[in-house]
This record gives structure tokens, C-alpha cells and sequence, in this order.
């Protein structure tokens, strides 16, 4: 399958990702770009985990532009070998469990430890995707850095913009990142002012309002086995 047709399908009209389907090009933009800005750190030496989190964003952001850049088979639509990508080098530096409490709200205290575990693993695997569908589609773009600003001692605004080839309006990118004892994680991104929690936290409560914590774990599920089955497809013809 072609990368543009998984991300067709990727992007679907399916409840909680009605906003996604609205806005698939900033969408796509958003997700390729947070693919290159958190790779390449998976066998990081302990003392580059302190590395200031403006400075981490940009290296690896070059690192990770590169090597999607000259990937023939990313560049091909080979979803395995973007899945592969982003399992060993995007996800060691997001951090998911806090994304996703903050997506669910007043609703993530109301959960048990099992839904809370079942529904941080389903929104990991919909992000993962989505990113994987996004990757591929990487060309000429390139980043320009802004100063970073500083929320608290320990969370911090990495602010940046994305270049598009040929003149195209450029779009705007940042990042907030907390300090932990693994060393700087992502838990928010925004894109053309738009934070992807907030974004999902309206999406998350709308299903929950209709079918509970449960019903908005099933329809996750049910959209990753989606997903699941159309990168295999998109594998299998690579």
C-alpha cells in the first residue's frame, strides 16, 4: 500500500478522531515532524540525558531528518521499517503516561489502574501509527530554532518552526518537556497554536461521555487493530 493511502487510512472518520480527520494536513506536518525531533537517542550514554532540552530537540531532529531523508524504503511507504523506526528510537522519549492523564482529564482519577494501564497503551499505539503514517511523507523540510522559555524549574518550552521547501508559509512547532531521572521527555506538542492534549482531552471526554472509560478504550482498540492490519498490508507490498 502506498504511504499516502495508509495515511488516508490511518486518518479515517471515527469518533474520538473526527478533529484529525478535519485537519489531516496539519496533522501529518505535526506528526512527521515530532518523529524527527525525538528519534536517534534509544543508546544514549547517561550524561547526554542531561543534555539541555533545546539543544537535544535540535540534534536529534537533524539526526532523525537525515536518516528519513535517505531511507529508500521509508521513502518507498515501507510502514514495518517506520514502525521499527519509531519503536527503538521516537518512544524512549515521550512520555505517554502523562500524556494521556492529561488527555483524559478529571477522568484519569476516576479510572482504575487497569483502565488507566489499558488506556495509555491503546493511545501509545494510535500516536505510534500515526506517527509511522507521517514519516514517510518527509522531504525538504528543515527547522529553525526559537529561545526556549522556561515554565518551572523542571518543564520547559522548546520553541521552533518548520521550513517548508519552495517559500511555503512556515509552520509553527513546539514542545513542552519535563525533566525526570531518565532525562528530558516530551508530554505535549503544539502545532499552529494547537496542543495535541488539549486537542484530544475534548475528543477523549465527548467519548467517555457516551460509553465511559471502557467505551473510549474500545474504540482506540478497535482503531489500532485497524490500523495494525493496514500497516501490514502496506509491509507486505513494500
Amino acid at each position: 500500500m502506498a504511504a499516502g493511502s495508509y495515511w488516508a487510512d490511518g486518518i479515517e472518520s471515527v469518533g474520538v478522531f473526527i478533529f484529525i480527520q478535519d485537519n489531516m494536513k496539519l496533522f501529518t506536518k505535526l506528526f512527521a515532524i515530532i518523529g524527527l525531533a525525538t528519534g536517534a537517542l534509544a543508546f544514549t550514554a547517561p550524561a547526554q540525558a542531561q543534555e539541555a532540552p533545546d539543544a537535544l530537540i535540535k540534534r536529534i531532529s537533524e539526526e532523525v531528518l537525515t536518516t528519513a531523508k535517505n531511507d529508500k524504503d521509508i521513502q518507498a511507504g515501507n510502514t514495518r521499517k517506520v514502525l521499527e523506526l519509531v519503536e527503538a528510537k521516537v518512544l524512549p522519549h515521550v512520555d505517554f503516561q502523562r500524556m494521556t492523564a492529561l488527555a483524559a482529564g478529571r477522568y484519569w482519577r476516576e479510572a482504575t489502574p487497569e483502565q488507566q494501564k489499558q488506556l495509555t497503551t491503546e493511545f501509545r499505539s494510535l500516536l505510534v501509527y500515526t506517527y509511522s503514517g507521517a514519516i514517510s511523507q518527509i522531504r525538504d523540510q528543515k527547522l529553525e530554532f526559537k529561545p526556549m522559555r522556561a515554565e518551572s524549574d523542571n518543564e520547559v518550552e522548546v520553541r521552533s518552526q518548520v521550513l517548508q521547501p519552495k517559500g511555503g508559509e512556515p509552520i509553527q512547532l513546539n514542545y513542552r518537556l519535563e525533566k525526570t531521572a531518565a532525562g528530558w521527555k516530551i508530554f505535549d506538542v503544539n502545532v499552529l497554536g494547537a496542543w495535541l492534549v488539549e486537542t484530544y482531552k475534548g475528543n477523549f471526554a465527548s467519548e467517555i461521555s457516551k460509553g465511559g472509560i471502557d467505551g473510549l478504550i474500545k474504540t482506540l482498540s478497535e482503531k489500532n487493530k485497524r490500523l495494525a492490519a493496514s500497516a501490514t498490508r502496506s509491509g507486505s507490498k513494500s
